[in-house]
């Protein structure tokens, strides 16, 4: 076990649990895990980047011995109990889970509540202030920064990783890709914002250099056919740069779905299709990292 530096919290002891904790509206989606999931290991620890403390929430199986590491790259509204549960999720099938705040440049207060995802409110504001700011760059380097932590912890096994995002961090996920081709072998978006743009490594610029890294690396693409953060005419510009790549991997569009499908406590919450994001997504890292 990698020593803890800066752990937050009252005991510096890792936490087990025996699957997610649920909330009201979640509950239809975790429960059966809660029945059947394996003791789990909980730690909340700071990453050291070149930025300062990356607090990151890290979930693994008690048993099993090394396993590979997931890096679960957080969507706009930020870092809460809901993301905890979907990283437990993953742990649950055999993963290191890690679930960096990218909004730790503001300072420790970049936590929101539910009023976050009112367009208008204090804390939609408060969160815009951040988001506004986040450049795919710097997400690069905090990526860097949590493959040196992977690769120090004992528990998880050396090599290939997997990366994937909600929204904001979409690009973010298969810039990772293109950024590192040597060491992320799956990555994923679903529901990623403006994949094609004039950013800095947008996504649509790089599909050609994760086709060409060394280990070949798969990417899978979610896009809601209802998202005006990722138009249907963009998917389709996306497709054809996807095509024109080679690149090994899929874009899909969920039919009927709107953009946060897959969280369970948003309105626009899909069972159907958030299952199959969840299928799509494990059925990537059993291929590509075992």
């Amino acid at each position: 076990m990698v020593p803890l530096r800066g752990y937050l919290g009252s005991d510096p002891s890792p936490s087990r649990c025996a699957g997610p904790s649920l909330s009201h509206k979640g509950r239809g989606v975790f429960a059966a895990i809660r029945k059947k999931a394996p003791d789990m290991i909980e730690q909340t620890v700071d990453i050291a980047t070149r930025d300062g403390a990356m607090e990151t929430f890290v979930c693994r199986p008690e048993r099993g011995g090394k396993v590979p590491a997931i890096f679960l790259l957080m969507d706009a509204p930020g870092i809460r109990e809901e993301l905890r549960d979907m990283t437990r999720r993953l742990a649950t099938v055999g993963y290191c889970v890690l679930l960096p705040n990218l909004y730790y440049r503001a300072g420790r207060d970049t936590h929101y509540g539910p009023d976050v995802l009112s367009e208008g409110s204090a804390e939609h504001q408060r969160m815009r202030a951040v988001r506004t700011r986040m450049t795919i760059p710097p997400a690069m380097a905090d990526v860097a920064a949590l493959l040196e932590f992977a690769d120090r912890d004992e528990g998880v096994r050396k090599g290939a990783v997997g990366c994937h995002g909600y929204c904001m961090s979409g690009p973010y996920a298969l810039a990772a890709a293109a950024r590192y081709p040597a060491r992320v072998a799956a990555a994923a978006s679903f529901y990623g914002t403006w994949l094609v743009s004039d950013a800095v490594e947008s996504p649509h610029l790089s599909f050609g250099r994760v086709a060409a890294g060394k280990l070949g690396g798969e990417l899978y693409i979610a896009c809601a056919e209802h998202d005006h953060l990722a138009p249907l005419p963009m998917v389709e510009t996306l497709r054809a740069r996807f095509a024109e790549a080679g690149s090994p991997g899929e874009i899909e569009l969920y039919p009927g779905a709107h953009h946060g499908f897959a969280f369970p406590e948003r309105k626009v919450y899909d069972k159907p299709a958030a299952e199959r994001h969840w299928e799509r997504l494990i059925a990537l890292y059993r291929r590509r990292l075992g």
